[in-house]
């Protein structure tokens, strides 16, 4: 293993010397998977490579206590690529990095570690876990100041061409830069609402997918700086319109074949599938807390915009939370409808494999599947088929986190102790603030 590491580190130092690089981004995430970076000219990269490089956490979202501020960094060499929008004479390059602590052990609060620890967890039971999102979001004018605005650049609708689509040309700059940086690219277009996109790019196993959204993020809003635009991954911008979701396609592996297909199954589905899905089920409104961990995040899960807010499950329906995508043999699959891509991408895909290995340790069963549009049914149809509801505020969701052990296990102490304190003092700032909504609705009527 360690020879392996050690040609991996050698292979890191001979891309960097043949690209030109001079600097090079540590990059991490806090716990609301905003990614930080520690620039390092090149000549420190073989030092960082031997995990020797130190930062302050104490100023990190959510990470330690002044007293104990010192972290180290532990770069991944599998993440190394280099910015290709940087000059070549002065090329930038990237690592994502693990964050440990002095005594070498990984720290509690990094976000990367703990979706690490739940992939450890499935590897024990014979698993791996192969993810592909579909991620959202919106481009937005500037103002002359270049702060962002609500104005969008197109009046174009799903899967609309050019002349109204005026961001295509942004987007296609995004899928051209992600391709090089190593992403295969499978689809592109216009979403539902105007100034809404979407670019999926292929699945891979669940850290390199959190790795690579966190990256996408990351290029589709510096892209978008480039063409005078604003990319924005909030929920719901703007009231009226579809939000911004990422689904997020979900199958397991054993020994190199698709744990969630059977043949000889009415749908083709695994008792194995059958058990992931009743697990996601069963942790749905704890789940929310991560998957949608903004006071926004649940402006868009009302009923009316394609976004799912009844706990149930489909090989065909697409208003519930889980739908069975048509495709069997190494492509059966599920896709978890109701994430949203505000949510820190290492944490969600923690909580999701986690409730879902908890289905399968359990043997817990689905109910039956719901093939009706959910959305117009009745509450006492609802009720006699079970069908459960998503938390309806972020309040109602840390409600429900707080109740479920499965998902906080998965979180660790240290993470959902801090993240929820902040989730708390976010809804309590909200619940407490006079809106605009208010002004207008009572000001003249009392």
């Amino acid at each position: 293993m360690e020879d392996k590491n050690k040609e991996k580190r050698a292979a890191v130092l001979n891309q960097a010397e043949e690209w030109g690089v001079k600097f090079v981004r540590l990059q991490f995430t806090d716990i609301f998977g905003v990614l930080k970076n520690v620039a390092i000219p090149v000549n420190q990269l073989p030092k960082a490579l031997n995990n020797e490089l130190m930062f302050d956490g104490s100023s990190i979202e959510g990470f330690v206590r002044i007293e104990e501020s010192d972290m180290y960094l532990y770069p991944d060499p599998d993440t190394f690529a280099v910015f290709p929008w940087r000059p070549h004479d002065g090329a930038v390059a990237r690592l994502i990095c693990d964050v440990y602590n002095p005594d070498g052990t990984p720290f509690a609060g990094c976000p990367r570690c703990t979706l690490k620890k739940v992939i450890a967890e499935a590897a024990a039971m014979g698993y791996t876990m192969n993810v592909g999102p579909e991620a959202e979001f919106f481009l937005f004018h500037t103002d002359a100041s270049g702060r962002p605005t609500l104005t969008t650049h197109d009046r174009a609708g799903y899967f609309d061409l050019t002349p109204v689509d005026l961001g295509e040309d942004a987007r296609r700059d995004m899928v051209l830069t992600l391709e090089q940086m190593g992403f295969e690219i499978e689809a592109s277009h216009h979403e539902v609402a105007p100034g809404q996109h979407e670019i999926d790019f292929k699945y891979a196993e669940a850290l390199t997918t959190a790795d690579r959204i966190a990256t996408f993020k990351f290029v589709v809003r510096t892209i978008a700086q480039r063409h005078g635009l604003h990319a924005t991954f909030m929920p719901k911008p703007i009231y009226g319109i579809n939000g911004s979701g990422m689904h997020v396609n979900i199958s397991l592996s054993k020994n190199g074949q698709n744990a969630f297909y059977d043949p000889a199954d009415r749908l083709g589905l695994s008792q194995t599938a059958y058990h992931f899905i009743a697990g996601i089920m069963k942790h749905a409104r704890a789940l929310a807390a991560v998957t949608n961990p903004t006071v926004n995040s649940y402006k868009r899960l009302v009923p009316g915009y394609e976004a799912p807010v009844y706990i149930a499950w489909s090989p065909r329906n697409r208003s519930p939370l889980i739908r069975v995508p048509a495709k069997r043999g190494p492509s059966t699959r599920i896709e978890v409808r109701h994430p949203d891509p505000s949510c820190n991408p290492y944490l969600a895909l923690a909580v999701l494999l986690k409730a879902g290995l908890d289905g399968i340790k359990k043997g817990l069963t689905p109910p039956p599947p719901t093939d009706k549009n959910i959305f117009a049914m009745t509450p006492a149809e609802l009720q006699a088929e079970g069908i459960g509801v998503l938390p309806g505020s972020l309040d109602e969701a840390l409600e429900a986190l707080a109740e479920d052990e499965v998902i906080k296990e998965a979180l660790g102490p240290h993470i959902y102790e801090r993240l929820t304190l902040a989730q708390k003092l976010e809804w309590e700032q909200y619940r407490t603030r006079v809106h605009q909504w208010e002004i207008d609705q009572y000001l003249t009527k009392f």
